[in-house]
């Protein structure tokens, strides 16, 4: 493995680099999201639910104040501003928790680009090289001329690889978020609908 990363040129260093960034990356992700679904409690989130039904808010907020639910941190801060804007509430809280699990996804898709870009200048910069060597040798030679050009598919290769490992698990990152906004986003929206009518039966009581 060492002789094929020499053979593949100086781009190799900022692949080695792209690919270990990437891989950081990944397992600061898994283990971010292994974290949130030890932290889901949903028996405290139908309890909650439950509650505000009944229109007990103290006692919805009590059962979730040291709860690290995701969504139930998302419904608390709507319930704690609801007097000025619910959905607003909802929707701040939301984003602020969108933001923790979209973190260095951004930096993830960039490598993912790269990497094979990377690849390819290496080879077009392999290339060139060997077709210098023809010009300085002819064709007398022509297995260091093909030898050059597959030192220079190295780089490709190479980039391709961290290219497609880091896709998959990019993905599944991705559709953990978008699983994650759904959830809140139907919590959420059972919470306005559940306020909204306690509020009218509150206005109609003579």
């Amino acid at each position: 493995m060492l002789e094929f990363f020499y053979r593949g040129g100086p781009v190799m260093y900022p692949l080695l680099f792209c690919s270990l960034l990437s891989l950081t990356i990944i397992i600061e992700r898994f283990i971010f999201w292994m974290r949130e679904e030890r932290n889901r409690d949903r028996k405290v989130l139908t309890r909650f639910m439950e509650l505000i039904e009944t229109n007990d808010l103290t006692g919805a907020k009590e059962i979730t104040k040291d709860t690290r639910d995701f969504v139930i941190r998302v419904l608390v801060c709507g319930i704690v501003h609801r007097e000025f804007s619910l959905r607003d509430a909802l929707q701040m809280s939301a984003d602020e928790e969108i933001g923790r699990m979209r973190k260095y996804l951004p930096i993830l898709d960039t490598m993912i680009t790269l990497a094979p870009l990377l690849g390819i200048l290496g080879t077009v910069i392999g290339i060139i090289r060997s077709f210098n060597m023809l010009g300085a040798i002819g064709v007398e030679n022509p297995g260091m001329i093909t030898a050059g050009i597959g030192q220079a598919l190295i780089t490709t290769a190479f980039g391709l690889i961290i290219a497609i490992f880091a896709l998959i698990p990019f993905n599944y990152f991705q559709s953990r978020v978008d699983k994650a906004v759904s959830e809140m986003e139907k919590f959420g929206t059972n919470l306005e609908i559940i306020v909204e009518k306690n509020k009218n039966g509150a206005d109609s009581k003579p």
